[in-house]
């Protein structure tokens, strides 16, 4: 519904918080207010563009959702009398005035909003696209398309979300202290997804999807002012923008992925390395250490090296070691296997990845034949690499990684 031009990315960020308010003003059903916020938007990509932006964008887009709301309150009591005192609420004049004083325009919540999106109760394949939807912004269209899904099947998914949400009567706002660090590991595990969801598209025809890191960093950036005191929000943070600082080089000028050994480091933006490196120092100096402070204290021995061959790899082997420990999965042995093949030699490498062989979870992954194939081209197996290589572009359904794999075992025939 948000149309193009400059008025796109300022209704994104408004839209999270103009249904915060509809939300925070009392109102429970989640369906009826994003309805609200989405007709203020689509009334804003109307008006905005020709007739300029208001001196207050949100108290507008609020003002005008609020009056939506309530036509729709007062026609649902119209039909069903019973249900009179939805005509109760209405928009205070406070909320109505967008001045620049107004409360209403003037809290964000967003933050209470990403909670919500992320609660226990909503399945995890539900809790990333409503997230996306109504904190990030994006719309159902948007979505379906990071997902390659029918913009339908989507729709579907986020509808049954937001049903959950009224069925369960689960309420606008922040989890206790009891209960906030198992929501918080819910929400940062489901802005890790939507990053690395657009840093590697799991599948189609793009390496990377800009609109999901960007709103996974903005995101994130929000929830580490809010919460200051959690070291692995800034972690996540650091992550972020550690990883993505290496984006513009991941890609040749033909859209060809290239790996990170060959990799034009010059064009690594050096600002997001360092903010992220002093993001990363200041957590671990201050904070107990968790899984995404060392993922991101990984990524900035990456970002120290000027050149490939400069990677301190004995040290990202030990770092990938503490995460074994801590927090041990799969991907984290996979890449714990390149990291000792570049550190000690790809047989070490691949006596590592060898404790991989019967585990399920990786079993049809693309991403465990590619590292063995690595590591055996490492190790002076042509034959068995490009058999691996092979094997792992079939597995793939990322066009630009599916190509890339293929390549490398065309250079090995």
């Amino acid at each position: 519904m948000i149309g193009p031009g400059p008025v796109e990315g300022l209704l994104r960020e408004l839209a999270p918080q103009a249904l915060g308010a509809m939300l925070r003003r009392g109102h429970g059903d989640f369906g009826a207010a994003e309805d609200a916020v989405q007709e203020a938007l689509l009334a804003a990509s109307q008006q905005w563009p020709g007739e300029g932006v208001p001196a207050n964008p949100r108290g507008w887009l609020i003002t005008v959702a609020a009056r939506r709301l309530v036509d729709w309150q007062r026609r649902e009591t119209a039909r069903r009398p019973k249900e009179a005192a939805a005509a109760d609420w209405v928009p205070t004049e406070e909320l109505c005035t967008p001045g620049p004083d107004s409360a209403a325009a003037a809290r964000d919540d967003s933050l209470a909003l990403l909670f919500l999106c992320c609660h226990p109760e909503l399945p995890r394949p539900a809790q990333v696209p409503l997230t996306l939807r109504a904190v990030g912004g994006l719309t159902t269209a948007e979505i379906a398309r990071a997902y390659l899904v029918p913009e339908t099947t989507m729709a579907r998914r986020i509808g049954r979300a937001k049903k959950r949400i009224a069925d369960t009567g689960l309420s606008f706002a922040l989890p206790g202290p009891s209960e906030f660090p198992v929501r918080l590991v819910a929400v940062l595990e489901v802005l890790y997804l939507i990053f690395n969801e657009g840093y590697t598209a799991s599948s189609g025809p793009l390496l990377h999807r800009a609109d999901l890191t960007v709103e996974a960093i903005r995101l994130c950036r929000q929830l580490n002012a809010q919460v200051p005191a959690e070291g692995e929000v800034a972690g996540l943070l650091a992550l972020m923008l550690l990883t993505d600082a290496r984006r513009a080089a991941r890609v040749d000028t033909n859209g060809a992925l290239v790996p990170l050994a060959e990799q034009d480091r010059t064009r690594w933006d050096t600002g997001l390395i360092a903010e992220g490196t002093a993001l990363i120092d200041a957590s671990l100096r201050d904070h107990p250490v968790g899984p995404y402070q060392l993922q991101a204290a990984i990524a900035a021995v990456h970002g120290e090296a000027h050149e490939a061959e400069d990677t301190d790899w004995t040290q990202i082997v030990s770092l990938y070691g503490i995460l074994a420990r801590i927090a041990p999965s799969p991907v984290v042995t996979l890449n714990r296997a390149v990291a000792v093949g570049m550190a000690d030699g790809a047989p070490a490498g691949l006596a590592v990845l060898d404790e991989l062989d019967d585990d399920p979870r990786l079993a049809h992954h693309h991403r465990l034949a590619a590292v063995r194939a690595h590591l055996l081209e490492m190790a002076g197996d042509p034959v068995a690499a490009r058999r691996h290589y092979e094997l792992a572009a079939r597995a793939t359904a990322s066009a630009p990684e599916r190509s890339y794999l293929l390549n490398r075992a065309s250079r090995l025939a």
